[in-house]
């Protein structure tokens, strides 16, 4: 749920995640994501999210129409907004969890994909409740380094991100642009890790966002982010605040914003 570059590919050795076969091209993988006979498709526009809160709002939002499926169960729901047709999708928590289920939806059909997240905020003018849009990422999540982009850096797609970024300016919310750091260690988030990034001028800390967008890069389908300030780090002492009114109205609107911004799109794609 909640790294500035993703980790250099150059002196891994063969057969390393991410490492050159001999030729130079990335080694070929024996398991793909495939359509199963009883996959049914999803919409063009995705929404994953990582909580059952989230999911459950947005579902509120979109008035699903008929039951729910599963993929890696996690729920999918079809809805609309301003006339389109949207899928959501959760809790696809933690970067592996999140990049399985993010490869079957771009089998089944997703031609763009929103992630709605929380993340940890590391600066002290970022606080609960303020969103965060991500506009690259540090990565000390394993889930990345298995995704060898040719020198491509893992950020979100721009024309999504720039939708996002028209819409949260008009928004009146308070909000921030920059780096989050993305990590699989939720209890190992250290003092030494959180000064370092804090120094950096890292934004946040949150669990998925650089492995959805380096396999969105890998994959040549746009994907970008929406994240909500859900606890504060910046002191060194956790402050969490998931549970307040704050976070609560924020969340509210977040789901809205990635919600105008997945009707809005249409890349050339639907």
């Amino acid at each position: 749920m909640r790294s500035v570059a993703a980790t250099a590919l150059r002196g891994r050795p063969p057969g390393a995640p991410g490492a050159p076969e001999a030729g130079g091209s990335p080694p070929a993988a024996i398991i793909h994501p495939t359509r199963e006979a009883w996959d049914e498709p999803v919409t063009a526009r995705v929404i994953l999210t990582f909580t059952l809160p989230d999911y459950r709002y947005l579902c509120r939002l979109v008035e699903p129409a008929g039951p729910v499926r599963y993929v890696y169960n996690c729920a999918l729901r079809e809805g609309s907004w301003d006339g389109r047709p949207i899928t959501l999708t959760a809790p696809a928590l933690g970067a592996p969890y999140a990049v399985m289920v993010l490869e079957k939806l771009l089998v089944l059909g997703a031609r763009m994909v929103l992630a709605l997240g929380w993340c940890g905020s590391l600066q002290p003018g970022l606080s609960i409740g303020d969103l965060v849009l991500p506009t690259t990422t540090v990565s000390t999540e394993g889930t990345s380094g298995h995704y060898p982009l040719d020198g491509q850096p893992p950020d979100p797609d721009p024309d999504l991100s720039g939708i996002l970024r028209r819409l949260l300016s008009t928004s009146n919310h308070r909000w921030q642009e920059g780096a989050v750091w993305s990590t699989d260690g939720f209890y190992r988030e250290t003092v030494q890790q959180v000064a370092a990034y804090q120094a950096q001028g890292v934004l946040g800390v949150d669990m998925e966002m650089a492995a959805l967008f380096t396999v969105g890069r890998f994959r040549q389908t746009p994907v970008a982010g929406l994240l909500v300030v859900s606890d504060e780090l910046s002191t060194l002492k956790w402050n969490p605040g998931y549970r307040s009114e704050p976070f609560r109205r924020a969340r509210d609107q977040a789901a809205r914003l990635v919600l105008a911004a997945a009707a809005e799109w249409d890349g050339g794609h639907v």
